[in-house]
This record gives structure tokens, sequence and C-alpha cells, in this order.
């Protein structure tokens, strides 16, 4: 269907064109006109090598450049081009003697000296034809080049939304993992009816908020992940009374640093739900610290060697994560083969 749009851009094509072709034509009766004051002879001469030019120069830019070299068929593209330059050369040719018979009556010495030769008419026919095929050659790849950027784009923003859909379905995975564990105990402690409920509610209700407001950030400040991950190990407190041994070490944290959200609550979670009591009491080692942007933290509890230790969903995901948020910046070690699980995470957070 032709749009109103679509015609006034052919039109404008076309009137570009015609514009071409007579600066093409000036430029012929120049050229040929170099030592010669027979201007109606040039003319004419000129006007006899038009159909060649605009042939052989249509031939190659809407054929043998768009469906032999860019298609990189080159073999069919040297093979056509020797046939277009030999049927160009053969009617240039024609031209000249025509321009000999209707223009100068067979007097040679009547045409212009440049016109007499063969060699100068086919370079000023075949330089048209090649200018213009450069350009065309230039515009082919500036549009190709254009093409390839907004794939590009496409492909990172397609990459993009894939990787915040992930990182979506793995903070959906933690959410009910962290609930399942706090409410537990949180139950335990109903069914006591223990004086220490308010209290774990309270703990519980600001955990929720950071849950809430805070997880679907891209990061947060590490001293709002470190208040969280505190509140946290009270809340476990509780439920263990005196058969946890839990010793948090934070050392050089700056107030500007940053992390992703609920990244090192997974690995404290762990240590809780898979730790193994030694001597009547579960012990957890925290040491998280922060030296010129980056974070390392380590965290280790007494386990059993006896068992293949379990390392839960939360674990899984966080490796994930660190995949998708920290891809080539961090450096994850978990050692299993004494009496303490221990875990090593350092981040690049530079």
């Amino acid at each position: 269907m032709f749009t109103k749009e679509l015609i006034l851009k052919k039109i404008a094509q076309v009137v570009l064109h015609i514009l071409f072709w007579c600066g093409v034509l000036l430029f012929f009766t120049y050229f040929f006109g170099f030592e010669s004051n027979d201007d109606n002879y040039i003319l004419l001469f000129s006007l006899f090598l038009m159909p060649i030019t605009i042939a052989t120069t249509y031939v190659s830019i809407y054929m043998l450049i768009p469906d032999y070299l860019v298609q990189k068929r080159y073999f069919l593209f040297g093979l056509y081009s020797v046939y277009t330059v030999i049927i160009s050369g053969y009617l240039i040719m024609v031209s000249v003697f025509l321009g000999l018979v209707f223009l100068t009556e067979f007097e040679y010495s009547n045409m212009s000296p440049l016109s007499r030769n063969l060699f100068f008419v086919m370079i000023a026919v075949f330089m048209v034809v090649v200018i213009v095929s450069a350009f065309k050659l230039l515009k082919l790849n500036s549009k190709h080049a254009e093409k390839t950027k907004t794939l590009e784009t496409k492909i990172l923003e397609t990459q993009l939304k894939l990787k915040e859909q992930e990182l979506n379905y793995l903070k959906m995975q933690i959410h009910p993992h962290f609930l399942f564990n706090t409410l537990n105990t949180m139950y335990g402690f109903a069914l006591k009816k223990a004086d220490e409920t308010p209290e774990m509610i309270l703990k519980l209700s600001n955990l929720l908020d950071y849950l809430l407001y805070q997880v679907d950030k891209p990061f947060v400040l590490l001293l709002d992940e470190i208040n969280h991950i505190k509140d946290y190990i009270e809340l476990e407190k509780m439920r263990f009374n005196n058969t946890l041994e839990v010793n948090f070490k934070c050392n050089t944290i700056l107030e500007t640093t940053k992390i992703a959200p609920m990244l090192l609550l997974p690995f404290v979670e762990n240590s809780f739900k898979h730790g193994n009591l030694k001597n009547d009491v579960l012990v957890i080692n925290i040491d998280l610290s922060c030296t010129n942007g980056n974070i390392q933290f380590n965290i280790e509890n007494t386990h059993s060697n006896s068992r293949k230790t379990n390392k839960g969903i939360g674990l899984q995901n966080i490796q994930k994560r660190l995949d998708l948020l920290y891809k080539n910046n961090y450096c994850l070690n978990i050692d299993d083969t004494t009496p303490f699980f221990k875990v090593c995470l350092k981040l690049n957070n530079n």
C-alpha cells in the first residue's frame, strides 16, 4: 500500500537522481570540452555517453553490490563485474563511433581531443561508476552497522530483563525460606507462652519491614544488612537458649559501603538450620570486614562429619545470585571437611 509519505520519498529520490545525472552531464561537457570550442558537439557527445553511464552505474549499485558483494558471493561478483565492464566498454566504443558518424560526419579532426581517445572516454565513464558504487557501499555498511547496533541493544535489553526476572525469582525463593525458619521459631515460643514472644514479634516485624521494602532494591547499605543479620541472630538465640554460642565480629565497616540485599543472610540461616551441637552447644563464628571497598565474610558452624552436609535452598540461591550480581568479582569457598562447616566469601565491591 502506497502512503503519502512513501510517495513523497520516492519523488524526492527520483528528483535527487535527476539532479545527480545533470551534474554528471555537466562534468562530461567540462571534461571533454578541454581544448575544444565546439560546445554543441561536446554536449551531444556527452549525451551519447549518458545512457551507458547510467545503465552501468545502476547495474553496479542495484545488482552487483547488494546481490553479490554484500552477500559475500565474491566469485559471481567478480565474474559479473567483468561481464559488465566488457559490455560497457563495447557500448562506449559504439558511442564513440556513432559520435564520429553523426556528429562529425567521419571528420576525425573535428572531434574534441579527449573524445578521440577511447582510454579517456572509458576513464570518465567508469570514474562515475566507481564513485557512485563506493558511495553505495558506504551507505550499505552504515545501514548494516546501524542494524547491528540496534540488534545488539535489543539483545542487551533482553539479557537485562532475563537477569532481572531470574533475580526476582531467586528472591521469591528466599522470602518463604526465611519466613519458614522464623515462624517455626515463633511457633515454639507461642506454645510455651514465653515472655519473650512480644520482643520476638517486634524483631520479626523489623525483619519483615526490611524484607518488604529493602530487598527489591539492587543494593543496600552494608550496615543495614548487618543489623538485619543481628536481628535474626537474636531471634535464634531466643529459640536455642543456652545451647547456642554466636560470635559476630564486624571490622572497619564504612557507612557508604553497599551490598546486594539478603546476600549474607542465607549463610547465617544455613548455619542455624544445618549446624550440629557439639558438647550440647551449637557454635557459630561470623567475621565480617571491609577493606578498600572489598568485603570479606567468613562464617563457620559446628557440624557432623558423619553425614553429607545439606547445603539447602539458601546456598544454592546465593551461588546463582553471586553469578548474576558479582560475576568475576567474587570468590566463594566452602569447606566441610573439618569439625566446622566453613564458608569464605570475598566480594570485589569497587
